[in-house]
């Protein structure tokens, strides 16, 4: 099986492992190891990225906020998209 798993791994997923495990000072088969293992752990446990009520709720305000900043040539213009006249 690991052999076929890695022919099936996409290569630049494979490199960011690859890449991760020599910043470790792993083996890259422990590297891939460690990924399996470690993400595998976060998903049983549904370890997403979620927030409280409160949270999500001061989020959607600041964005909301920030779309009716008015146009300017400068700080406003971040992020947006020119309007063609």
């Amino acid at each position: 099986m690991r052999d076929r798993l890695l022919e099936d791994i996409d290569n630049v997923l494979l490199e960011r492992v690859q890449r991760l495990a020599r910043r470790r000072g792993w083996d890259p088969a422990i590297g891939l190891e460690q990924v399996l293992e470690r993400g595998l752990r976060s998903l049983e446990a549904g370890d997403g990225m979620h927030f409280e009520s409160r949270e999500a709720e001061a989020l959607q305000a600041a964005l909301e906020a920030m779309g009716n900043i008015p146009d300017d040539p400068g700080f406003a213009m971040i992020g947006r998209v020119a309007r063609s006249h």
